[in-house]
């Protein structure tokens, strides 16, 4: 009886060390892949920061993390010494980088709040979610596409037909606001202490988006806005344009 009993602790030990050796095994081996790809430690965002952030602040939103060296941006920081007195240009969000351009003086970030209005345009807002704005990354000063879209009534000949086209080219986006986005709460930790919790969400919340237009436009996004449906491309004025295409469902494949 005390044969088997010690027989069986014995097996219950050697499965315990066993699985500590792979798993450590494991690590070492993530470690040993790291290292050769030339790694270096560099500050990436945790949770969504807002703009206008001072980096006395941003502290709490940044955490050091070791990177392979080719995915490490030229600009990205190690570290906020030197750097007091500066706020964030635009909202940051988790995962990403922090670089130094993200990083500017107070009146900078007044002054690149929103974008000079050209001649002749007036200004119109919209509401849409980030999915429909290029992933929630326009900032003031950006030139988008504007896509419409109808379920009906888009095409003369077709009333009843679903259809999509990129309506208006290259429009300078003027001013760009987000709802705030909430902070997750924080975890306790493996050694007891409260950590925050890591943020691996996508952009939620609407955006609401500000563009200088003509008033034929304007009219256009404002239609759309109530009637219809829009979408964003990021479009730059090198952007290429094939012409004025209406989609439909039978050219989708085409």
């Amino acid at each position: 009886m005390k044969s088997r009993l010690l027989a069986g602790i014995a097996a219950l030990v050697l499965a315990v060390v066993g699985a500590i050796l792979v798993v450590s095994y494991a690590q070492g081996a993530d470690s040993r892949a790291v290292q050769g790809l030339e790694p270096k430690d560099v500050l990436v965002v945790s949770k969504a920061v807002p703009a206008g952030t001072s980096v006395a602040a941003l502290k709490a939103f940044v955490t050091s993390q070791e990177l392979p060296g080719k995915a490490v941006s030229k600009s990205a920081l190690q570290n906020l010494d030197g750097l007091a007195g500066k706020v964030t240009a635009v909202e940051l969000l988790p995962g990403e980088q922090l670089v130094a351009e993200r990083l500017i003086a107070p009146e900078e970030l007044q002054s690149s709040g929103s974008a000079q209005i050209p001649d002749g345009l007036q200004e119109v807002s919209f509401q849409l979610e980030p999915q429909r704005v290029v992933g929630g990354r326009l900032v003031p000063g950006d030139h988008i596409g504007i896509f419409i879209s109808f379920k009906s009534g888009g095409l003369e000949a077709k009333p009843e037909k679903e259809s999509t086209q990129l309506t208006i080219h290259k429009v300078l986006v003027t001013a760009v606001q987000r709802a705030p986005v909430a902070t997750p709460p924080a975890q306790p930790s493996a050694d007891g202490t409260t950590a925050p919790a890591e943020d691996t969400s996508l952009p939620t919340g609407s955006l609401l988006l500000t563009v200088a237009v003509n008033d034929v436009n304007a009219s256009k996004i404002i239609y759309a806005s109530e009637f219809a449906s829009l979408w964003l491309s990021k479009e730059p004025l090198n952007a290429k344009e094939s012409g004025p295409i209406v989609m439909e469902g039978s050219k989708v494949y085409k």
